[in-house]
């Protein structure tokens, strides 16, 4: 299968099969057909973050209990294990450093 470079955005929840001046944290090569997954992943996400926006203004339901948290915690791994699979040395010592990847 043919490969292709994406830039990844975690913080801005976003990738690009283009560096488009926006700051990228990540060059990744993988098949065109796996770029997708994080498309799904950052929308998942941004559907999350809604919920926990609703959340907030409701005072009874504590935060340390709310599923969400637990699902946009999931994703993050996910996406974080994307990166170190089809990333760089460089890229996969980085997120072997980070908790998620414990």
């Amino acid at each position: 299968m043919d490969t292709t470079t994406i830039y990844v955005s975690v913080a801005n929840q976003s990738y690009s099969y283009l560096p488009l001046g926006l700051p990228c944290e990540f060059k990744l090569q993988l098949e065109e057909q796996k770029a997708l997954l994080f498309e799904k992943l950052f929308l998942q996400l941004n559907s999350l973050e809604f919920d926990n926006i609703v959340r907030a203004h409701l005072p009874y339901i504590p935060y340390h209990l709310d599923e969400s948290n637990d699902e946009i915690d999931n994703r993050m791994k996910k996406i974080y294990a994307l990166i170190h699979e089809f990333g760089d040395e460089h890229t996969k010592e980085f997120v072997e450093q980070l908790p998620y990847f414990h």
